[in-house]
């Protein structure tokens, strides 16, 4: 995999990427070489992009499933904000052109003096992207915005970055193009208001080139002014994704300019399509031909061997300021498909599009691209290349625990990682479209993607969420992130909207569905869409208006339990059955399932003999610590626990599988407990660390592994002689426990059971063993020993060499063992990090929802005897790097890395 992430490392992930120097299109990343600051220069107005409503009532803290309110909007004078600059960024977006925007004349903020050469910037931070300047901290101990992980991530903030652009770019087309940047981004080059792009998540291009001085001095300003009580969850700030200099001659591929489809898939032979839109920037009609050669990639993603096909494009001739959009379709003799493992392989393919002008080459592009056919079953659920597969996913958000949102390819690489091994195979981006990288690596792993663009429609969530600029937005949002993604095979849905207000507005409602769908099928008419619905009913207009059949906890009921008789929250019964039998021709993906709630090596009694329960304290959870009991049977009041789903969906087979909610813990939204930084929902916790719910899945989705999982640990002082329920996560079907050799009898599974659970088991310290079996045989076994004192720290890291690149990075896991090498489950030392030779400690965690230490700490606390310190290698240099973990009455531990030359640089 280092190979890969080395070919990732330089081949960055937009569906489009130039190629080498002989074409007229250069992709520069502009990432150093930055200076930061946050806030306006004093005395300074009229930089907002429109007025924003007064925030009566905070949103923070309340039921994730409550009803989105109404919209409340307010509008500035014209004039006074930079709306009618920033709305014609989205005119290429736009289909209608009678619906596109008209800049109004001038250039608002063009004296302000963050913008302008001059403005001696030499005090700002200087910073490298993409670059989080929330994630920082302090974390906020008063007050609201639990929800958005006790970060302050509102307030205006300033990029400001000096441009080179020779004398010999004169003539060419030159452009931004920004990853992501949160949020409400203005642009000025040079002084000039170039354009800008409100929501945070989506990646966007401005045109510098009116405003570029071809050998002269380029000074690029960028403001950013994210609100507060703008999300559910953490959303990070700053430019947090990659950044680039675009240029290219005046006749070139367009911005997302090409789409590859297969219509015709079998072993045999494949039919590829592809259309390429070319603009033309000049002031004269142009005559254009394109060709495309297609070839194999390797497991690296690098080409291999002669091209497979040729596709003639034609010829076009472009008026003025104009596009065309040229198509052409080749066969491929016996295809190397692209399937999810572990039945399928991820192959790939590139498409290589040359577009010349009077003979002479002006532009070059490689789409990637995988050949696979689609096709969701609304009895037996989705098949990819004619083979059933269930889907196993996770929603992830987009942060990555304590790097916060600024994207990091191996951060990313490592979570899939660890899903992979646990057995998932797919992922819903909630709910926002991701970093294009993170696409890049779905397609080379071989996941499942749910892209997903909007968390709201018009109805509000938060009052200052993406629903104050929907009306304006939606449709260059959605055609952004289609344009940008859809040459990616592992997307295999179109998520549209998450639990959106509309569900309650009848055809109101039904009828923006109807509208997105639509401009969903105008961009990408092979995928199929959905909304996912926590509320709407199969007899209500709106989950009748897209292709698949998206369910938020509906298909186990939500909130059925007697407590919750009564109350004014949302209580549904099981609703498969229903929507299956009003939609006979609809697949059903259920989109959010379980939101299970634990903190990691956290056990507490007495344990509820149900099967899924809601948290209250004594009974799952306590208030006092804001913890939450990793036995794995409670769940958010609208949840269900593991073992509740899997028993609805093995009732319901047609069901094509499911998202759990969350894969990791993420920053925000920390149910049930607001005065904590970060959820409870993962699978894995906000360090990576596995939760013990991590084996209960693995045991479902890897059932061929042979594995078996105990719980709690078996380091209990003060509880001797009192019952301590032990139970078991296996793939085998039958086990049988003892306890300091001692049988506590041989259980089976029964029908719809996941879990072995011995509820009656008396603690006594000593050894805790398991011997599973599996059709009457030994399966797997494992066991765990009562911890002596803490004796002494054990490093281990999941990569011993790096990239000195000041990207790649070690994570490094810090385990507080006794003397025979137990780790001991109760440890909380405070672990201090320093490291020696060319790397830098970026962050430490460990998983602890309420630690509220600040990220950048070479200080951490273990939680449940485990920490995290990650480690990065400075930029250029390389050798032996050491990283030392020491603890008050504990011996030094150190461990060696290394980091080597990066291969990318150039």
């Amino acid at each position: 995999m280092r190979a890969a992430l080395a070919v990732l490392l330089l081949c960055t992930s937009h569906a489009t990427t130039a190629l080498a120097a002989d074409t007229s299109r250069e992709r520069l990343p502009l990432n150093t070489d930055w200076r930061f600051h946050r806030g306006d220069p004093a005395g300074v107005t009229g930089l907002d992009y429109n007025v924003r409503p007064k925030v009566e009532r905070s949103a923070d803290g309340k039921d994730a499933d409550a009803r989105p309110d109404e919209a409340v909007r307010a509008d500035a004078p014209a004039g006074a904000v930079l709306k009618p600059w920033i709305l014609p960024t989205a005119n290429p977006l736009i289909a209608d052109p009678a619906k596109r925007h008209t800049r109004p004349p001038g250039h608002p903020g063009s004296d302000v003096p963050f913008v302008q050469a001059g403005f001696d910037d030499g005090t700002w931070q200087r910073v490298t992207l993409p670059h989080d300047w929330a994630v920082a901290g302090p974390f906020l101990k008063d007050g609201p915005y639990g929800g958005m992980g006790r970060l302050q991530t509102w307030g205006p903030a300033w990029y400001r970055r000096m441009l080179d652009i020779p004398a010999s770019d004169r003539g060419r087309s030159v452009f931004l193009d920004v990853d992501g940047a949160m949020s409400y981004s203005a642009v000025w080059l040079n002084g000039k208001l170039v354009g800008g792009w409100p929501y945070g998540y989506n990646s966007w291009r401005v045109d510098l080139t009116p405003y570029v001085v071809p050998g002269g001095q380029n000074q690029l300003a960028i403001r950013l002014d994210n609100p507060p009580e703008s999300a559910r969850w953490y959303p990070g700030a700053g430019l947090y994704r990659n950044v680039w200099l675009v240029k290219t001659d005046p006749v070139h591929v367009a911005h997302w300019g090409t789409r590859v489809s297969t219509p015709q898939v079998s072993k045999e032979q494949a039919t590829v399509a592809l259309d390429v839109t070319v603009d033309n920037d000049s002031a004269t009609p142009v005559d254009v031909a394109v060709t495309t050669e297609l070839f194999a990639l390797d497991e690296h993603g690098a080409k291999k061997g002669r091209a497979v096909a040729r596709l003639d494009g034609g010829r076009a001739r472009i008026s003025a300021r104009g596009s065309t959009k040229l198509s052409a379709s080749a066969s491929i003799a016996s295809p190397r498909l692209w399937g999810p493992p572990p039945t399928q392989q991820p192959n790939r393919y590139v498409a290589v599009t040359t577009v010349t002008r009077d003979g002479r080459v002006v532009d070059r592009v490689e789409t990637p691209f995988g050949i696979r056919s689609l096709r969701f079953d609304a009895s037996q659920g989705l098949f990819v290349n004619g083979e059933r597969i269930v889907i196993r996913g996770v929603n992830n958000h987009h942060d990555l625990g304590a790097l916060g949102a600024a994207f990091n390819i191996r951060a990313a690489q490592r979570q899939l990682e660890i899903l992979r091994e646990m057995g998932a195979n797919a992922v819903r981006m909630a709910h926002n479209p991701p970093a294009p990288e993170l696409l890049e690596l779905a397609d080379r792993m071989g996941f499942l993607v749910i892209d997903e663009i909007f968390d709201s429609w018009e109805r509000r969530k938060t009052p200052l969420d993406f629903h104050l600029i929907f009306p304006d937005w939606h449709e260059p949002d959605l055609r952004a992130m289609l344009r940008r993604d859809r040459n990616h095979p592992s997307i295999v849905l179109w998520g549209v909207g998450n639990e959106v207000g509309e569900q309650y507005t009848g055809e109101e409602g039904a009828a923006i569905a109807r509208r997105l769908h639509a401009i969903v099928r105008e961009e990408d008419p092979t995928r199929p869409t959905l909304n996912a619905m926590n509320w709407a009913k199969p007899d209500m207009p709106l989950p009748g208006t897209l292709d698949v059949i998206g369910l938020n906890y509906q298909g186990e009921g939500i909130r059925q339990e007697p407590e919750f008789e009564g109350t004014d929250r949302i209580r549904t019964p099981p609703q498969y059955d229903a929507f299956h039998a009003r939609f006979p021709d609809k697949a059903i993906v259920s989109t959010e399932t379980a939101s299970a709630l634990s903190s990691r090596g956290v056990y507490l009694f007495p344990v509820t003999s149900a099967t899924s329960a809601p948290v209250r304290d004594g009974r799952g959870g306590d208030s006092t610590i804001r913890q939450v009991s990793a036995y794995e049977l409670h769940a958010v009041d609208f949840g269900s626990s593991a073992d509740k789903v899997f028993a609805s969906l093995d009732r319901h087979p047609f069901v094509a599988g499911e998202f759990v909610w969350t894969g990791f813990d993420y920053l925000g939204e920390p149910t049930p407990y607001y005065d904590s930084r970060s959820s409870y929902s993962g699978i894995v916790d906000l360090a990576g660390f596995p939760k013990d719910r991590y084996y209960l899945y693995q045991s479902r989705w890897r059932p061929d592994l042979p594995m078996a999982h105990l719980l709690p640990h078996w380091t209990w002082p003060g509880r001797e002689g009192q019952v301590t329920p032990v139970h078991v996560f296996t793939s085998g079907d039958e086990a049988e426990l003892f306890v300091n050799g001692v049988s506590q009898g041989r259980k089976r599974k029964a029908p719809f059971e996941y879990r072995l659970r011995w509820d009656d088991v008396v603690y006594a310290p000593g050894e805790l063993r398991v011997q599973a079996y599996r059709d009457g045989k030994p399966w797997a076994s494992a066991s765990t020993r009562t911890a002596g004192d803490a004796a002494k720290l054990e490093l281990v890291a999941d990569r011993r060499e790096i990239h000195g690149d000041g990207q790649d990075l070690s994570f490094v896991t810090v385990r507080v063992l006794d003397a025979k090498g137990q780790r001991v489950p109760t440890a909380d030392h405070l672990v201090r990090f320093s490291v020696e030779g060319p790397a830098q400690i970026v962050a430490t965690d460990n998983g602890d929802p309420t630690d509220m230490q600040a990220f950048p700490s070479h200080e951490r606390a273990a939680f449940s005897g485990m920490a995290l310190a990650i480690v990065r290698g400075v930029p250029g240099r390389t050798g032996k790097v050491i990283l030392r973990a020491q603890a008050d009455g504990l011996p030094a531990a150190t461990i060696e890395l290394k980091t080597v030359a990066d291969p990318t640089a150039r």
